[in-house]
């Protein structure tokens, strides 16, 4: 058992205002593996407090952004010491295989902080602009001030410092609600950045339910929030600070559209599918789980991706062998079962469409794949979140394109063709915040998000720290 009976606020270990817990259940077993504290609104109160508080008065907010990116590579310097526990607390929580957690979760966000450190180094200062009512206007670029960052539990850490990153080195300061599913590696952040000295107040860690997160949402002492979650759950979070009128950033779900072209090289699909269509066991939001497949070639398709996710080894999360992991929780893989079920009326079950037969413990799922599918079906338009695959045929590249823009999601997508002008083609046209060519892994350097119901801004990239900025205009009139 890793309990914990403290938040981190203000570089301090606080004890909690309430005798509420979690209880953290290991996604391959079960069992339960850790007690933590869960927020009341008094603790998000004190956590929102310490961040205002430094951001208005400990001189991070107006250091020289150089000075900042001292401070991250510090930080940077002590998670990297920790990212075999990262990815340990990681996949023990919600079931991402260890090979890839090592990776994304243990290796990735350290290469986050550097990234954005290195952007804080070059960070100009003031922008004077010629006045055509007067003598000049200085152009700055503050920091936005206190940042609720809202953190789902498929990529905890990858997606707690894709907000902390670009945030700090604008110079905000974050209170952070990680998921109720994964809490135990937050604790493992909060420790290295003591250890770095970040300084007091800049990062608080508070973890709570979905009311109290609310409440962290519409406190009046955050002014912006940063949310990563479903889309559901998004709309809920943009009206809140819609009426607040308070900036937000959204990245939401995914139904992404995986293009086989018809010159496509199936091999080269199929080794890439692993990551472009069922990455962390199905559970990341812009896998391409529509693979849309030219009808010349159809059946060779789908033989080619049975044969492929009938060969996954599906096992414990902590096994290096392990391809598919379980599901998050009891109540997702209940989740994903039901539209398991909806598939087998709609579509012609492949493989898969059940659970191990060795498996009588933990949320496990087998690799499921439907053939035959429609694209106005159930398991083709709603966002499952599992090691769930649909193929739809389509005619020629203009039929593929229609197909793929047929739907309300906009995040991801891949197209597939050893012609890249042809592929490129394909891209520019489907209605997406990001298309990967011939594979799909997000790239640190450019903005990642999404459009229509996939969310609201991006993340990474250098647009990322102006999403944790505001501009302000002084007119020099004589």
């Amino acid at each position: 058992m890793q309990n914990r009976d403290a938040f981190f606020i203000g570089n301090e270990w606080l004890k909690p205002a309430s005798s509420k817990t979690f209880q953290l259940v290991g996604a391959s077993t079960g069992e339960v593996v850790a007690t933590v504290p869960e927020a009341v609104e008094t603790d998000v109160d004190r956590a929102v407090a310490a961040a205002r508080e430094a951001f208005d008065h400990s001189g991070w907010a107006t250091m020289a952004p150089a000075e900042r990116a001292i401070v991250m590579r510090r930080f940077m310097a002590a998670l990297a010491t920790r990212g075999p526990d990262l990815a340990q607390a990681v996949s023990l929580q919600n079931g991402m295989p260890i090979a890839l957690s090592g990776m994304l979760e243990g290796q990735f966000p350290v290469g986050i902080l550097d990234y954005y450190a290195g952007l804080a180094d070059t960070m100009g200062s003031d922008d004077v602009r010629p006045s055509q009512m007067g003598k000049q206007t200085i152009v700055e670029r503050p920091a936005i001030g206190v940042v609720a960052a809202i953190v789902p539990w498929n990529f905890p850490v990858t997606l707690a410092l894709s907000k902390i990153a670009p945030a700090m080195a604008a110079g905000c300061t974050l209170v952070i609600k990680p998921s109720p599913g994964t809490i135990l590696d937050s604790y493992i952040v909060a420790e290295a950045a003591l250890e770095a000295g970040v300084p007091a107040g800049v990062l608080n860690w508070v973890a709570a339910d979905r009311a109290v997160g609310a409440y962290l949402v519409s406190h009046p002492g955050v002014d912006k929030v940063a949310f990563t979650g479903s889309t559901a759950a998004g709309r809920k979070v943009a009206a809140v600070c819609g009426e607040l009128l308070r900036p937000v950033t959204l990245e939401l779900g995914g139904k992404s559209a995986a293009i086989l072209l018809e010159d496509a090289d199936l091999d080269s699909f199929l080794q890439g599918m692993p990551m472009a269509s069922l990455l962390n066991n199905g559970q990341a939001c812009y896998n391409g789980t529509r693979v849309l497949a030219p009808a010349s070639r159809y059946g060779e398709v789908v033989d080619g991706m049975a044969a492929m996710m009938s060969s996954l080894t599906v096992g414990d999360a902590l096994d290096p062998a392990t391809h598919i992991g379980p599901m998050a929780s009891s109540a997702h893989r209940d989740r994903v079962e039901s539209y398991i079920a909806t598939g087998k009326r709609e579509a012609r079950l492949v493989t898969g469409g059940g659970r191990p037969r060795d498996s009588n413990h933990g949320w496990f799922v087998e690799p499921t794949l439907f053939a035959d599918v429609d694209n106005a079906a159930t398991i083709a338009q709603e966002e499952i979140f599992g090691p769930v695959l649909s193929v739809i045929s389509y005619q020629d590249d203009a039929d593929a394109i229609r197909i793929a823009n047929d739907s309300q999601f906009g995040l991801g997508g891949s197209i597939w063709s050893p012609d890249p002008e042809r592929a490129l083609g394909v891209a520019r046209q489907v209605r997406s915040g990001t298309v990967g060519i011939n594979g799909y892994m997000p790239s640190l350097g450019s903005p990642f998000g999404g459009v229509k119901a996939s969310g609201i801004g991006s993340e990474f990239g250098p647009e990322a720290v102006g999403s944790y900025q505001q501009y302000k205009s002084t007119y020099v009139m004589g």
